[in-house]
């Protein structure tokens, strides 16, 4: 497939596949016209809404809450309803459910993802409620009330992020009636988690509301270390929400959230250059002493006060405290060698400590008003982040051979015993202003710019970028719209800091991210479902490439950085979300994606692919509704072949996962009972996840998931 030249040359596939969306709308404006009396029917008698599974505003796609059909962007939202009936702990089993987001390393009990073929980095790929978050560790859900897929740039509105997009939590909200849920899960492997979730007005007039999850998990993960112990976590979380309604016009809202949440490492599976598995499935190669420790607690305040019925204003400011221990072995193979069972393997034990701080605030002035018979929505706006961290570490012996198998103690580390912290901050600010223009009911202009300065004391390597955002929407019709962006990413680099590396200490170039989508979304079925569809050609400037090197004993380097060429990502999606019938309910989509580096061509990297960007993904989760009382769950994943490494000759192969599920629910005296039984990767596929070939996840087996939930 071609995107090359004008963003309106297409290939004949790709227009295929818009084409067969927008046909669809012919048949289903006829069959919506046939089901809106037992769509009527059904809500009368059963109370349920179909925006259970389809969400129609994504307020982190233009910072405020517009309807995803005045949005011309690709937008996916997974609204907590599904992935507490997938039994989700974390936010990958969150993300399965948009086949654009792809898994990469689990590490040290973090989790990375790509959008569209891109990595998201810990710093500026993440939001909550629109804030950056620093996110280098797995992510707590229990707090959310839904996660949204922002796909494409959005420098314009946040400044520095990824080409691919971001990922943006929204956490819930206090209510106004009395909420109590109380929620249990467990395995087979004996892992718990325990949840409450409670909310309600604290005073007689509500206007001081209240939201509060606490969470208590112990897990107990299926691979073992080379003692026959398994890899364990221990988590615990609590979150709390304050609304004040100071005057009708003026709202406060306070927020706190505190993780504790301390595991084992499994850095994951090594694999050997035709890309199997080096020993078990369920072999961990970390010692049984490692574990990394994160403590992280987030401090807010937001106020809104609506200036008229339609001017308002919005400012707010979180504080991040991000402090982790980690005590590393840091397993790897012998240098040319692919049999560690025969040869050995080396460990490179340390004990560090790292200290990060997020400061956050923004401040955004948004109103409507018209000019003669043309309506704006205006948003203007500032942000800012101040980033602070810290190091300190302490290293043992490296490249210590043992045999597997054979007992390492834990040795006498401790990093308070460094006396040379390393420390690095700096500060990043933006401006910005969007317009979204109605000209009539048929055609919306959008467009916005956005200046920023990224500023780091001492270092001489101060950033600055303009990033503007363009975008058309014509609405053939009520249910339907197409749509057409441009727009840029800009995501400052800092420096190397890797003493294996060439190029340690070396100041990097931001990269530069451009895009042009074309795209379209029907309502289909009375508002019930949604369709969309895109077609990306997405370039990046400058990119950052780390490459492994053949290691001498005169060198002793392990990798080099550089910054050349361009990565250039093509691709279309296709996805799915609502209600199908008055029993059945789905949520589906696919990718195809063509992602390569465009380097220079002495370079080796030049026309290779990334790592984990397969060329198709697709993933399905539905529901049947039995009766009133029980209902059905399946489920399916497909990702296909990845590549594990930047020169592309060790590939993963392609999977399918098949999920089922059933819930039933009882009314005991007043209180709604349900129970839970779920059973994920059912056929029992064996399969390699996210990672390259020194750090892959490998797949889980058949794995069985029972949860009880009371609502009081």
């Amino acid at each position: 497939m071609s995107l090359s030249g004008s963003p309106f040359t297409y290939s004949t596939i790709g227009l295929a596949v818009l084409a067969a969306i927008a046909s669809a709308t012919a048949v289903a404006d006829e069959a919506a016209n046939t089901v809106v009396d037992a769509n009527i029917e059904r809500i009368t008698v059963t109370g349920r809404t179909f925006n259970d599974y389809k969400v129609g505003v994504a307020s982190g796609a233009m910072r405020g809450d517009i309807d995803l059909m005045d949005t011309p962007q690709s937008v996916s939202v997974i609204p907590d309803f599904v992935t507490d009936e997938q039994l989700a702990t974390n936010l990958s089993e969150v993300l399965v459910n948009d086949s654009s987001v792809t898994s990469g390393s689990e590490k040290w009990n973090r989790q990375v993802f790509n959008i569209r073929g891109f990595e998201l980095s810990s710093g500026s790929g993440f939001l909550i409620n629109g804030q950056q978050q620093w996110s280098h560790y797995v992510q707590p859900i229990e707090t959310l009330q839904q996660v949204e897929v922002l796909k494409g740039p959005s420098s314009m509105l946040y400044g520095q992020s990824g080409p691919g997009g971001l990922i943006n939590m929204v956490t819930k909200k206090p209510t106004y009636d009395t909420v109590f849920d109380v929620g249990f899960d467990t395995d087979e492997e004996g892992s718990t988690r325990f949840q409450i979730d409670a909310g309600g007005s604290i005073n007689e007039a509500q206007t001081i509301r209240y939201r509060t999850v606490l969470v208590k998990q112990d897990t107990q993960y299926w691979r073992e270390y080379q003692d026959g112990s398994n890899q364990e976590r221990d988590r615990w979380l609590g979150y709390l929400n304050l609304e004040f309604d100071i005057t009708d016009d003026l709202l406060l809202s306070l927020k706190y959230d505190h993780t504790q949440d301390k595991t084992g490492i499994d850095r994951g599976g090594w694999l050997n250059s035709d890309g199997k598995l080096i020993g078990g499935r369920d072999i961990i190669w970390d010692m049984p002493w490692a574990f990394t420790d994160n403590t992280v607690s987030n401090l807010g305040a937001e106020l809104t006060y609506h200036i008229s019925d339609n001017w308002k204003v919005k400012a707010g400011y979180n504080d991040q405290q991000f402090n982790r221990q980690r005590l590393d072995s840091s397993p790897s193979l012998v240098k040319g060698s692919e049999d560690p069972f025969k040869d050995g393997y080396t460990i490179s034990p340390f004990d560090r400590y790292d200290d990060w701080q997020h400061k956050t605030g923004f401040i955004d002035f948004t109103g409507d008003f018209s000019t003669g018979d043309v309506e704006h929505k205006l948003l203007i706006g500032a942000n800012m982040l101040d980033y602070y961290y810290g190091q300190l570490k302490e290293a043992g012996d490296k490249n210590q051979l043992v045999m597997p198998g054979q007992p390492v103690s834990r040795p006498d580390l401790d990093y308070h015993r460094d006396t040379t912290k390393s420390e690095s901050d700096y500060k990043h600010y933006g401006f910005y202003i969007q317009d979204l223009i109605t000209l009539n009911d048929s055609w919306q202009l959008l467009a916005g710019v956005r200046y920023d300065e990224q500023k780091k004391d001492g270092e001489g390597n101060n950033s600055y970028a303009v990033s503007p955002k363009f975008g058309v929407i014509y609405s053939p019709a009520e249910n339907g719209s197409i749509y057409l962006n441009y727009s840029k990413s800009f995501t400052p680099q800092g420096m190397v800091n890797d003493p294996d590396d060439v190029n340690d200490k070396m100041n990097l170039d931001p990269e530069y991210g451009e895009q042009y989508e074309i795209g379209t979304k029907w309502e289909l079925f009375d508002g019930s479902l949604l369709l969309t569809g895109a077609l990306f050609d997405i370039t990046v400037s400058n990119v950052t490439v780390t490459q492994d090197l053949e290691v001498t004993p005169t060198s002793g380097d392990k990798t080099i950085t550089t910054q050349s060429g361009e990565q250039r990502h093509k691709g279309f999606e296709m996805g799915a979300q609502g209600q199908l019938t008055e029993k059945w309910f789905m949520s589906g989509s696919m990718m195809y994606l063509d992602a390569e580096y465009v380097r220079p061509e002495e370079d080796r990297l030049d026309g290779k692919t990334p790592v984990d960007a397969p060329e198709w993904s697709a993933n399905i989760w539905t529901r049947y509704e039995v009766t009133e009382a029980l209902a059905l769950n399946f489920g399916a994943v497909y990702v296909g072949e990845r590549f594990a490494n930047t020169d592309n000759t060790i590939s993963k192969d392609a999977y399918v996962r098949f999920d089922i599920g059933a819930a039933y629910t009882m009314d005991i005296k007043g209180t709604d009972l349900s129970v839970r039984l779920n059973v994920k990767n059912l056929f029992d596929q064996d399969y390699l996840a996210g990672g390259t070939n020194t750090d892959v996840t490998v797949g889980e087996g058949r794995h069985f998931g029972l949860a009880l939930e009371a609502k009081f």
